[in-house]
């Protein structure tokens, strides 16, 4: 009874784990493009509900708004203003850390030189103020006061821009040398149209410039450049796409606001002294209707863009950015939920349970991306969600399914990676796939394409994965076919085994089938490469038969049906041990002894591999005895007689006989290596007993 207990709770155990599997892959599709646009709604909702109110108060924005228009019409001056009205704004600004001039002065001013030249001579006075550089993809000549404003904007040594434009609009020559700094204004929104992140550093006319606000920042080492990075207070931005996610403040009017009227007059001088603005940091923009561009943010459908810029410097002075939670923990919050729910839905009945737990859910999946959000940490709020649902659905189902589902689950699983014998096996006996394992004779089978580092060095990225895509799903069909099992890939190596979970005395022979048959398809793919203009592929196959333990020997949360133990360990040191011999593929006395006599071998001695004791016998397969020529079997032959006659230590006589078979074969690799091998004992006449051992060093 105890057993039969243990028996049902692991078999619970795994689907809880196979069920949160499922649920987990189906959430996952929330992290593809598929459904970015519900995550930046998502995005902004937090943004909403979870940023500050207000900016900090050192952020001043001096707008040219409705009101300043009307009181100087009044006067006389209609829009657009003479430049030299804003020289009294200027020299009431001259205390402030810095200006930032949200308007592009590009053209001069239609009131005549001496017009800019008063606005330059208040500019250069003040000492303070930067202007925008606009990038844009029109072309548009720069003259040469243009291109050293550039000059000195730009910035050496920092990582890579996020946005590049071909060509810049600079203010005119005047302004341009008057003022102390300046940025690029011209940022790009999101695919939506919303502005939530703002790039940093921009390539503009072959030049690196930062933003509006960055340069100032850099030149007082609030941000700084090591080794390429911008950082603040010695930590990397977190960038992300190179742009920085901007917490907006979420009130009305999120800074305060100076009408310019009250600057440019001597009425506002007793309510913003000079004196009233030390120390802070200022823009000047337009906010009277008709004057500036709309900017949508996270918080707000209409915002003006010296707002967008104002938060952006905001955030880099005050750290009111946020930092995107790694992928990997998004996945793991979700794998957490997936769990939890389906555990709870197999173990309890009750939907009222069940719902209340649903409900709790809910909050925490909600709960703590909006904390996580208020402290500086974005955590994806979709995922989680999708992870609740879907999970509670999956295993809700699950619940009142027969049993053909869990057979339709079998099904799918096995069917990419076994052949259909094996998983009608599977079907019959789903207690094979249970977590924990089981002691099998097993033959592993270790693939692995010579040279691939090379290869993938020579060749783009792209080619190097439609090349190794090509050689592992010749080489996964025919272990298939041949009723062998897809253990795992690992980089440009699969690793194969047979007897396991169908035992079969035929294994081992599968398996050199398999192994030869793989030969077979890769001279077929390597002739596409040829056609291609590609280099050829080689391959180097190691297998070895004996106990090991064989399951489902994965986590809860992750499925893993494998082959451990020593044989694999010796399989992989076998696959390895061609590179020694210059062979292609490798089987130990074991395997073969298992295969029968219905294969061509050679010997190649007897081999220590590293880590190990006592040596094993190792043979290269040549090729099945029905197919052989001739010519192969006399050869072997011959080399069969050279071996017997050089462990026997009659090596003057097996040296005789390997240098006949090179004469036939001179680029045959292991025939030189014992040649030359009896040419040394000859001379030294080694008396050890493991003298015909080869101690391998390397794995």
């Amino acid at each position: 009874m105890a057993d039969r207990q243990a028996q049902t709770a692991r078999s619970k155990l795994a689907r809880i784990a196979l069920l949160s599997l499922a649920s987990l892959l189906l959430s996952a599709l929330t992290l593809t493009p598929l459904f970015f646009t519900f995550e930046l709604k998502a995005y902004d909702l937090l943004s909403r509900l979870c940023n500050p109110d207000k900016g900090h108060r050192d952020i001043v924005i001096v707008q040219v708004d409705q009101t300043s228009l009307d009181s100087l019409a009044a006067e006389g001056v209609t829009w657009p203003w003479p430049r030299q009205i804003y020289a009294p704004l200027f020299e009431r600004l001259a205390r402030a850390d810095a200006v930032f001039v949200d308007i592009i002065f590009s053209e001069p001013s239609s009131y005549g030189n001496e017009d800019d030249s008063i606005l330059a001579s208040s500019l250069a006075q003040s000492g303070n103020v930067f202007l925008p550089v606009f990038a844009t993809a029109n072309k548009r000549a720069l003259d040469s006061a243009g291109r050293d404003f550039l000059d000195r904007l730009k910035i050496p040594d920092t990582q890579e821009p996020s946005v590049s434009l071909p060509f810049a609009i600079t203010p005119i020559p005047p302004l341009a040398s008057a003022a102390h700094g300046g940025g690029n204004v011209m940022i790009t929104p999101d695919r939506d149209g919303v502005y939530r992140r703002l790039p940093l550093l921009f390539q503009v006319a072959d030049r690196t410039l930062p933003h509006f606000v960055l340069g100032h920042l850099l030149e007082r080492n609030l941000i700084s450049v090591n080794r390429g990075i911008l950082q603040r207070k010695g930590v990397p931005l977190p960038l992300d796409h190179g742009a920085l996610l901007v917490r907006f403040p979420r009130g009305a009017r999120p800074y305060e606001t100076v009408p310019a009227v009250d600057l440019i007059s001597e009425a506002g001088a007793a309510r913003y002294p000079a004196a009233w603005f030390k120390g802070k940091q200022v823009f000047l923009g337009l906010t009277a209707a008709g004057l500036y561009d709309l900017k949508p943010t996270a918080v707000s459908a209409v915002s003006s863009g010296v707002t967008v810029h104002a938060a952006t410097l905001d955030a880099l002075l005050h750290g009111g950015y946020l930092q995107r939670v790694p992928t990997a923990a998004v996945v793991l919050f979700m794998a957490v939920i997936v769990v939890i729910v389906c555990g709870y839905v197999l173990t309890h009945t009750s939907m009222l349970a069940n719902l209340l737990l649903l409900t709790a859910l809910a909050l925490a999946a909600a709960g703590l991306p909006a904390a996580l959000f208020t402290a500086g940490w974005y955590l994806a709020l979709i995922p989680s969600l999708a992870a609740l649902v879907s999970s509670f659905a999956v295993a809700s189902i699950y619940s009142y399914a027969t049993e053909g589902r869990e057979r339709r689950f079998v099904r799918r699983a096995f069917s990419q990676y076994m052949d259909e014998t094996i998983v009608a096996h599977l079907l019959k006996n789903p207690e094979l796939i249970k977590p924990g394992g089981q002691r099998r004779r097993v033959t592993v089978f270790f693939t692995d394409i010579a040279g691939f580092t090379t290869i993938a060095e020579q060749l783009p990225p792209e080619e190097t994965a439609l090349m190794l895509h090509a050689v592992l799903n010749a080489v996964s069909e025919e272990v298939i076919r041949h009723h062998g099992v897809i253990d795992k890939y690992i980089g440009d190596c699969v690793m194969a085994f047979w007897g396991a979970p169908l035992e079969s005395p035929e294994a081992p022979r599968d398996a050199c089938r398999a192994a030869l048959a793989s030969l077979d398809a890769l001279e077929q793919v390597n002739r596409t490469f040829r056609e291609r203009g590609l280099g050829a592929i080689s391959m180097r196959i190691g297998m070895h038969t004996g106990d090991a333990i064989v399951g489902n020997l994965g986590s809860d949360r992750l499925f893993d049906y494998t082959v451990v133990g020593d044989t694999v360990n010796l399989a992989s040191r076998l696959e390895s041990a061609n590179k020694y011999f210059s062979t292609r593929i490798m089987l130990s006395e074991e395997t073969l002894r298992g295969a029968g006599d219905g294969f061509v071998v050679r010997e190649l001695g007897l081999i220590a591999v590293k880590g190990k004791v006592h040596p094993i016998r190792i043979y290269e397969l040549l090729a099945e005895a029905e197919r052989a020529p001739a010519e192969l079997l006399q050869w072997t032959a011959g080399y069969r007689r050279a071996m017997e006659l050089f462990h026997a230590r009659e090596w003057r006589a097996a040296q005789e006989i390997f240098e006949a078979l090179l004469i036939r074969r001179p680029q045959d690799a292991p025939t030189a290596r014992y040649r030359d091998w009896c040419r040394e004992c000859l001379t030294s006449s080694p008396l050890t007993d493991d003298w015909n051992v080869i101690h391998m060093t390397d794995k």
